[in-house]
């Protein structure tokens, strides 16, 4: 047998719906056969077949007006002919699902397809059945799957890669918001105001004759032209957190400014001119920017209390400090994955009389209470074997300390969970109505531990304002960064819990995160002290400045 050409046609066989051919035919020679069928068929008394001078259409009827159609040689053998013609008529219900024009239409590759495994080029029928053919339409091409399977893994890439780099852009601005927090926030003088609220009222600036009354307790002045800043502080810096985590010294309330004339060299220069600065800073809402002495009225440091200590003289022949970095990591409902402590005994002579110095610790006390997971290490220009014996710091061969540089002269490390001087969880949940319900709470782990000026920062993922359902302590909300501060002065024995709880639009429980903590203490995990300070030649005492500090490096709940 040999099948010229395969088609369905409509509307009694006048119009043809798809047309498969097997032999090389031009398309006016299929169009002019499939042409002649209907007029055939409406002269001829037989309902199977129609023969001309030079072919022969087999057909079968279908439903709707439909027609099968073969065209074959004459000398095809009909028998055959009719056989494959069966088949199909079985194959293209079950491509299509219905005999219809619609169906016809929307699956004609797949009915060519269903052809071409019945018939081969040059209209020979294949030996196969209705359901090798279902089973060879529906397999899946190894290649396919191959590009889909590469295309899919580099979506997956590409969107992890994008995770991974927004994840960073957020730790990196959290990174910024911490440092600018512990560090003072220097530069926040470029930054637009963010008229914070929180602490006690909001942050605009009021008109002539506005007073204020804030949730400490304190009275703002009205005047033309003055500020009510609420916050920590009149004379506020624009940036929120810039200033928190400072040491908690009250400075001089800033004098009123008097228009005169600038004198050079008087006597008190010095100081006039830092009340001259902290005036100009407070008339322009910038007195906490770390230039001047602005009012601090709630005690919080914010000020520059640290640059004006820097850019003074020392006052003493030597400079100690003894600082413990902490770094630590919580997981969302408060337990401690990571905590590592880092000390430092950083010495500083400030002049000849400092620079031969013995620093004598109580190296047998803390020996006896820091056990496994302790590590000591002295620098390598100290004496080892002195400071062995007798836990005396000095260094070899009795040189002298370097004047006005920092030398850490003793080091220690501890990692272990029980180091977190305090933790943190938070808990969001999705109300399912537009809104997120989210509880926090601190509690204190160390009875020890005596921390000030926690503040706990955490993004809120919209700039709406949270509605507080209960605090302990004070909040400040940024509208324009979104972000949110709990703050406490005190967390101690006495007060070794505090919980908020507040509600926001939202319902993504994911955007507090990582929520980013600082604080300022004086309560060492490692229980170091410098029990003296003598001349290593006279063994006179030495006048010094010591600091005592533990400052959190990285303090975050993720």
């Amino acid at each position: 047998m040999v099948v010229l050409s395969a088609a369905i046609l409509s509307n009694r066989g006048s119009k043809p719906l798809v047309s498969r051919q097997f032999v090389e035919m031009n398309r006016l020679r299929v169009e002019g056969l499939l042409a002649a069928f209907p007029k055939l068929m409406g002269h001829s008394k037989q309902h199977t077949f129609v023969e001309t001078d030079a072919v022969r259409y087999v057909y079968q009827p279908l439903e709707n007006n439909m027609f099968l159609l073969l065209i074959t040689t004459k000398a095809s053998n009909i028998v055959e002919d009719l056989g494959t013609l069966r088949l199909l008529a079985k194959v293209v219900p079950d491509v299509t699902g219905s005999i219809s024009e619609h169906a016809i239409n929307e699956h004609a590759f797949e009915i060519i397809f269903a052809f071409d495994e019945v018939l081969t080029t040059g209209g020979y029928k294949e030996d196969i059945s209705p359901s090798t053919i279902r089973t060879n339409l529906e397999m899946h091409s190894h290649e396919e799957e191959m590009a889909l399977m590469l295309k899919k893994s580099k979506e997956d890439a590409a969107k992890e890669q994008m995770q991974t780099q927004a994840k960073a852009i957020k730790d990196r601005q959290m990174a910024a918001l911490r440092d600018n927090l512990m560090s003072g926030g220097a530069g926040a003088a470029n930054r637009p105001q963010t008229g914070m609220v929180g602490f006690g009222g909001g942050g605009p600036q009021q008109g002539a004759g506005a007073g204020g009354f804030d949730m400490f307790g304190q009275q703002g002045g009205g005047g033309a032209g003055q500020s009510d800043s609420g916050g920590f502080g009149s004379g506020m810096s624009d940036n929120p957190y810039a200033n928190l985590g400072k040491s908690n010294v009250p400075e001089p309330e800033a004098p009123k400014v008097v228009a005169k004339g600038m004198k050079l060299g008087g006597v008190g220069g010095t100081k006039k001119k830092d009340s001259l600065m902290a005036g100009m800073l407070a008339e322009d809402n910038l007195g906490g920017l770390g230039g001047g002495n602005a009012a601090d009225p709630f005690g919080l440091g914010i000020g520059a209390p640290a640059a004006a200590a820097v850019s003074a003289a020392p006052s003493a022949p030597a400079t100690v400090v003894v600082e413990e970095k902490i770094s630590v990591q919580m997981s969302r409902e408060g337990e401690v994955k990571m905590s590592e402590v880092k000390g430092t005994i950083t010495y500083t002579a400030n002049t000849d009389a400092g620079s031969m110095a013995n620093v004598a610790v109580n190296k047998s006390v803390y020996s006896g209470k820091c056990g496994a997971g302790w590590s000591f290490a002295t620098h390598p220009k100290v004496d080892k074997k002195n400071y062995e014996k007798s836990g005396i710091l000095t260094l070899k061969g009795g040189k002298p300390y370097p004047l006005n540089r920092p030398v850490g002269i003793l080091r220690w490390n501890y990692s272990g969970e029980d180091s977190a001087p305090f933790t943190v969880n938070c808990w969001p949940e999705d109300e399912g109505s537009g809104a997120i319900t989210v509880n926090m709470e601190f509690e204190l782990q160390r009875n020890d531990a005596v921390i000030t000026d926690v503040n706990i920062l955490f993004p809120l993922g919209t700039t709406d304002p949270p509605a507080i359902e209960s605090i302990d302590g004070q909040y400040k909300h940024d509208p324009n960064t979104g972000m949110m501060c709990w703050h406490h002065d005190v967390i101690d024995a006495n007060n070794s819990t505090g919980s908020l709880e507040f509600s926001i639009a939202g319902s993504d429980v994911d955007v507090f995160f990582p929520v980013q903590i600082a604080f300022t203490s004086q309560s060492l995990m490692c229980p170091m002290e410098i029990t003296s300070l003598v001349n290593s030649t006279s063994g006179a005492a030495i006048p010094n400045n010591m600091t005592v500090r533990v400052v959190p490096e990285s303090y975050q709940c993720v």
